[in-house]
């Protein structure tokens, strides 16, 4: 029975014979997206991002909640980015915003590669009914507005990270399980997974110890996208008034700035320029790594 959904681009890049060695390549891959200028780019952006998570409570001593100085001071020596309108640091506000922003955007993103790899990998491997079925409800997923889901979510049931993590995540899959399926309906007869059947591999050896890592190049790319798309939204939510008041992050600190940017420019200015910061190393490095593993498909499918 033929597939219901065409394999996607990225399949139809693979090469039909046996791959070299997964770990090999992607180091080989990785050396070439540092290599280019939007590749070390991202990797600078995204490098100092998760440096200033890990690193908050080194960076800015200060609690971010705490009252230290008069309220709406410009950027000094004292406070490098200013107070906000109750007197609180803002450079603690946003280094510990890192945190929570990145905390989100991580969860969401594992969250959705779980999902996503279990159904798109299935789908593949089966086929037949099962892949139809799986199909059928991948694009139900696919065209339920997440945001809005997210914004009844947070009025049903209250502001929390936890749902905003579950909401997200549970509805960011679709895309990734169809590439992913695409994948593995490219590969699945390939000389390796022909070898690593006929020696009596299992059905899940064969999926997560053979065509995982050789799928993972095309999915990386996505998951780099979504990344950045849940910093996005969760940034959104917080400017909203959406996001959990007892975590200080990115957006809720955009958010508190409404009212006073004729006064106070430094407000949204320095969370605006973490997101974007965030979100354009994320998206430059995913590029890359999309451009690299084309590149490389197209020269191994012309040799």
């Amino acid at each position: 029975m033929p597939p219901s959904i065409p394999a996607s681009d990225f399949a139809e890049l693979a090469p039909a014979a046996a791959l070299p060695p997964p770990v090999r390549r992607h180091r080989s891959a990785l050396r070439t997206v540092l290599s280019l200028p939007s590749g070390r780019l991202g990797a600078l952006l995204t490098l100092a991002t998760v440096t200033t998570a890990v690193l908050a409570p080194l960076l800015a001593t200060r609690d971010p909640f705490a009252l230290v100085a008069a309220p709406l001071l410009p950027p000094t020596i004292a406070h490098p980015m200013g107070t906000d309108a109750i007197g609180r640091d803002l450079l603690s506000g946003v280094v510990h915003g890192a945190r929570t922003s990145l905390l989100i955007a991580g969860s969401v993103t594992l969250l959705a590669f779980v999902c996503g790899a279990l159904v798109g990998m299935t789908a593949g491997w089966r086929g037949g009914l099962l892949d139809d079925v799986l199909m059928r409800i991948t694009e139900l997923f696919q065209v339920v507005p997440r945001f809005f889901l997210v914004v009844v979510a947070v009025a049903l049931f209250g502001p929390g990270l936890d749902r905003i993590v579950l909401t997200l995540g549970l509805t960011s899959w679709p895309v990734l399980a169809r590439v992913m399926r695409g994948e593995v309906l490219a590969m699945r007869e390939l000389d390796f997974v022909v070898a690593a059947r006929a020696s009596g591999a299992t059905t899940t050896r064969i999926l997560w110890r053979e065509l995982l890592p050789n799928v993972m190049p095309s999915a990386a790319v996505l998951l780099g996208l979504l990344f950045g798309q849940a910093i996005l939204v969760e940034a959104s939510l917080g400017f909203l008034g959406l996001g959990d008041p007892n975590a200080v992050s990115w957006g809720l600190l955009a958010g508190q700035a409404q009212g006073f940017l004729r006064v106070a420019w430094w407000l949204a200015v320095f969370p605006g320029l973490a997101i974007a910061a965030a979100v354009l190393g994320t998206n430059l490095l995913a590029d890359a790594w999309a451009g690299v593993i084309a590149g490389g498909a197209t020269d191994a499918g012309s040799s």
